[in-house]
């Protein structure tokens, strides 16, 4: 932000608070608000716009101005303080203060503007704003909705379609497009200069003092169509969570009721937002995908290595999945296959990919070519040569690894990274076909790697420091949410799921459908259970037609010609132009028969059954998992499963939702299924008997 030449106007100045203080710039009140790192809403910084206010509106000034030192605008109320008691003032006492002055009130924004920040500026009289500045309503992505008159201001000022995308999403918008909406009066290249000018030309010209809250030009000509189809158009995107729906019924209040009715209706709501477990499972997720990135033991100070160029062997979906993400950050990689067919066909499916992201208008045409110019292709590895880091993503098979690890030793330059994509394999055995195992680690994205956000980064017994901090920090850089984990067959996220796989193939052979086993998944709130999921990604993903011998379901449906969605036929028929899927009458029987073959009796089996074989094995291996040191912590655990398997946000993840439960609870039906079904799985983690025993917590628990 510039002050520029204005500081030389500045006559007296008053510290309020140890964050705000007034200023005066000749006839124009500064209140000021520095308050690192973002400026958020903490109760000094309410006391300080009180004061300011007060002290302003009874000075000689004939206008006041309203600005932030630091990088940013108030960025959002101070969430450290959400779980204690309430502090005053209360921030509705500042914003009546704005509100209510006698003189023009205008609110300077630089960088975000968010959540409470949003709503103290809609308090002002007016609003200037920085061109790069954005204005946002996040609250939703807390499970909550804007608590402080948001949902009734910016519907007055955007209209009521505008402010139900920006409330249901939580995304920022634009100072160009804040401008066209009338959310901002002004873009100003120097903000504090232009802000001043523009408080001066208030006065001068006589604005009226507008007040938000008085406003309903935009209201009035509401469709009654509107909220049916807005909620239809966000329906399969925010299934499950209590927040979106909310906020529309506040909209629907600024629309239908006054303002004051209105806000009694937001607080209702608000209330019964905040004292649900959807709130704190979100609220709990907001620290935990933080906390990810703090590793115990890992200097602040360790460097880590530029990475100017990436090597990608293997271009399959992963490999290619895998380079786009690179190139959409400006990085040039290097793609090596066995063969120019090969080749040639994965950088077609990469060209087919960003393609279609044009056609949705994501990106433009020119950025398909030059992203597709960042990417190179080769079928000699000998073009690692200079890459500062290789990503192998190949076939799973760890002999086949250690012989790729080997060669690259001998290719890639001294001081690179070497990662494999591995899902499962062990990261030791990979990284001691080297002669630099510090400098081989694990980056396991999840499928499609160019969508999905989760990245487990796997450190063996030797990674070095350095390797680690750059893996880390190159998955932030790409889009990514990485979380570090040890080594361990299917480390965090698929180890877990197999557990999930053994109970899903038993429940079925003991009659339970596959679609009633997804569908049970589905409404807890995955998006999709797995065996739709298994058709998903194709059944003959690791399936050998020489070796199969009819011992599983997966195997009995590939050797009758089943692949999944890729063909039409798996678990489930699918529609060739849709790709809806219809239970298949004749895999049921196939399941029956087999069933019968191995002896195993047909019963009914619970939806709730379902539910807890399906999900109790996975917490009760999670336990397992964080008691070895395999995840840092248990946050980690719910991180990755979130991220990368698609684990309800608003249920916390697997570690927060079983403490939701009850761990006494999760404890007794694991060792009810233990002494009833048996099996390796179900013998309970001694973590969670310790954790019951002294009334702990498995997701706040941490190694």
């Amino acid at each position: 932000m510039t002050r520029g030449l204005i500081l030389t106007y500045f006559v007296a100045m008053t510290q309020l608070t140890q964050s705000v203080r007034l200023e005066f710039a000749d006839d124009i009140a500064l209140i000021r608000i520095d308050n690192p790192p973002v400026n958020a809403l903490s109760h000094h910084v309410r006391q300080g716009l009180l004061d300011g206010m007060k002290q302003a509106e009874s000075s000689e000034a004939s206008a006041i101005v309203l600005i932030c030192d630091g990088r940013t605008f108030i960025a959002g109320a101070d969430i450290t303080e959400f779980s204690g008691p309430p502090m005053p003032p209360s921030l509705q006492s500042a914003q009546d203060a704005m509100e209510n002055c006698t003189k023009p009130v205008v609110a300077a924004v630089h960088g975000t503007a968010l959540g409470g920040g949003l709503e103290v500026a809609l308090c002002a009289h007016y609003r200037v704003g920085s061109p790069s500045s954005q204005y946002g309503l996040p609250e939703v992505k807390l499970g909550l909705l804007p608590g402080a008159g948001g949902t009734q201001r910016l519907p007055r000022v955007t209209g009521a379609e505008k402010a139900l995308q920006m409330m249901t999403s939580g995304d920022p918008i634009s100072a160009e497009e804040a401008l066209t909406c009338g959310l901002i009066d002004e873009i100003a290249e120097e903000l504090e200069a232009g802000a001043i000018a523009f408080a001066r030309r208030a006065v001068s010209e006589s604005f009226p003092l507008l007040r938000i809250r008085d406003r309903n030009d935009k209201l009035s000509d509401v469709s009654s169509d509107l909220f049916k189809e807005f909620r239809q158009g966000i329906a399969r995107k925010t299934r499950g969570f209590l927040a979106p729906e909310y906020n529309v019924r506040c909209v629907e209040a600024a629309v239908q009721l006054d303002f004051e009715s209105g806000l009694e209706r937001e607080q209702e709501l608000f209330k019964d937002l905040m004292k649900g477990t959807q709130s704190k499972a979100q609220q709990y997720y907001f620290f935990a995908e933080r906390a990810a990135l703090k590793i115990p033991g890992l200097p602040k100070d360790t460097k880590s290595i530029d990475i100017a160029t990436c090597g990608i062997l293997g271009a399959g979906t992963m490999g290619g999945g895998i380079a786009m993400n690179f190139a959409n950050i400006g990085i040039p990689v290097t793609i090596v296959e066995r063969d120019s067919e090969a080749l040639e066909r994965g950088l077609a499916v990469v060209r087919s990919n960003y393609e279609r992201t044009a056609a949705r208008g994501g990106i433009t045409s020119d950025d398909v070519e030059t992203r597709m110019g960042l990417i190179s292709g080769s079928t000699d590895m000998g073009d690692f040569a200079d890459c500062d880091l290789v990503i192998e993503a190949v076939f799973e098979n760890l002999e086949l690894k250690k012989s790729i690890f080997e060669q690259l030793d001998s290719i890639c330059k001294p001081g690179a990274v070497l990662a494999s994509n591995t899902s499962a394999l062990d990261i030791n055995a990979i990284a001691s076909a080297t002669s630099r195992p510090e400098a081989v680690i694990g980056m396991h994205f999840f499928s499609p790697a160019n969508v999905m956000k989760m990245l487990e980064v796997v450190r063996g017994d030797v990674t070095s420091d350095i390797a680690i901090a750059t893996a880390m920090g190159i998955g932030r850089s790409i889009g990514k949410t990485p979380v570090l984990c040890g080594v361990c067959h299917g480390f965090v996220g698929n180890r877990m799921l197999f557990m999930r796989g053994i109970e899903a193939e038993k429940m079925i052979l003991e009659g339970a459908s596959p679609a009633r086993v997804d569908q049970v998944l589905f409404d807890f709130g995955f998006p999709m259970g797995p065996f739709a999921m298994s058709d998903l990604a194709g059944l003959d993903i690791g399936w050998d037609e020489t070796t199969s011998s009819g011992s599983t379901v997966r195997e009995l449906l590939c050797e009758s010609g089943r692949r999944g969605q890729k063909n039409g036929n798996g678990y489930y028929i699918y529609d060739p132009e849709t790709r809806a899927a219809t239970p298949d009458p004749e895999v049921e029987q196939l399941i029956r028969e087999f069933g019968e073959r191995q002896g195993i009796e047909q019963r009914e089996i619970s939806d709730q059954e379902i539910l807890e074989r399906s999900l109790y094995p996975m917490i009760n291996e999670g336990a397992k998992i964080l008691a070895e040191g395999i995840a840092i912590r248990g946050s980690d655990v719910d991180v990755v499963w979130i991220n990368g398997y698609g684990w309800p946000m608003y249920t916390g993840g697997p570690m927060f939702w079983a403490d939701t439960v009850g761990l006494s609870e999760v404890a007794e039906k694991i060792e009810h299924y233990s002494s009833t079904l048996g099996g390796d799985h179900w013998e309970i983690a001694p973590l969670i008997e310790q954790l019951v025993e002294t009334n702990g917590s498995l997701s706040a628990h941490s190694n």
